[in-house]
């Protein structure tokens, strides 16, 4: 029935202003308005869109809502905290300095939050 929808996903935030400027100036990600209902629309690659729109009674994403998958987690780490992004770190996880988890089986991976409060991620696969 939907195989040939395109589908796509979105989030709130409590300022879409400042997720404009989150998402496309500390992020670097391409970011176009649609002004007649106030949101956002995250241009990603692979010609994939995220919704963001605002919300009054925002209450902050319990998980990650996006994950960013790089070729060098350190180096993203870097670059964000350079940005003043501060990473997550949460108990069930053992992670280095910088707060990147690495775990047996899994993507080292760091987690950051953005002015809404959303959780996101950067993460680097296993060779």
């Amino acid at each position: 029935m939907f195989e040939n929808t395109k589908a796509f996903s979105g989030f709130s935030v409590d300022d879409i202003g400042k997720a404009k400027e989150f998402y496309g100036g500390t992020l670097g990600l391409r970011v176009s308005e649609e002004t007649e209902m106030g949101h956002l629309l995250l241009n990603l690659a692979g010609d994939t869109n995220v919704l963001v729109y605002p919300k009054d009674n925002h209450e902050p994403a319990s998980f990650t809502i996006l994950n960013f998958p790089v070729d060098d987690v350190e180096k993203a780490v870097d670059e964000l905290a350079a940005k003043g992004v501060r990473f997550e770190r949460y108990e069930e996880f053992e992670a280095d300095d910088k707060g990147i988890v690495r775990e047996a089986g899994g993507p080292a991976i760091a987690w950051f939050k953005d002015p809404a409060g959303n959780v996101l991620s950067v993460l680097q696969e296993s060779a």
